[in-house]
């Protein structure tokens, strides 16, 4: 660990690596920057979509692109960019805030010493379905979704249970696996 580095990356309970509080941190401290090359969005596009691939046949998380804006992204797949570590959670201690072009992680609240930094990723209700959580909070959802979908995304699961045969009845939103509907999908558009 270099010297004033708030940061260090090992091992996580939550999925693969993760980013650790190497010292106490306060809330509203700034921890590190999400550093990468800056893409415009159809190379950010298209690099997503191999490195999805990528990740689905290795079972690993390995789509680190971070939108930083309508225009471009952060592609953030370098060995340089310890940020890309940090997991996602339900129950999060840290935000991404964009800063005149880059990507800041801060801390929400006081953390502590050897605490896992963990922020919500806030994927897009059309395709949280695609993306299951592993924090293993009691508030967890089961997926990456944005906070204020997570209502609506409750609903939808809570109904599809109702709909289980009796046997099935025990099924939890992480082994549901149920997929977004043209409904589904149309509720969300009015949303927007």
């Amino acid at each position: 660990m270099s010297a004033g580095k708030k940061h260090v990356v090992k091992k996580s309970k939550i999925h693969g690596s993760g980013v650790f509080a190497a010292c106490r941190i306060s809330e509203g401290e700034r921890i590190l920057e999400y550093l990468g090359e800056k893409i415009g969005k159809e190379e950010s596009n298209r690099r997503g979509l191999i490195y999805e691939e990528m990740s689905r046949k290795s079972g690993g998380g390995a789509v680190y692109i971070f939108e930083l804006d309508d225009e471009y992204d952060i592609d953030g797949n370098f060995e340089y960019n310890d940020a890309k570590y940090i997991n996602h959670a339900c129950r999060t201690n840290c935000e991404a805030v964009n800063e005149d072009g880059s990507i800041w992680i801060y801390a929400t609240r006081d953390i502590e010493e050897g605490e896992e930094l963990l922020y919500n990723y806030g994927y897009a209700f059309e395709h949280c379905l695609d993306h299951p959580c592993r924090c293993g909070f009691p508030e967890c959802v089961g997926y990456i979704v944005a906070v204020e979908d997570r209502k609506k995304l409750r609903k939808i699961l809570r109904n599809r249970r109702k709909k289980l045969n009796p046997e099935e009845k025990t099924c939890t939103a992480q082994n549901a696996e149920p997929s977004l509907t043209e409904t589904d999908n149309a509720q969300t558009a009015r949303r927007e």
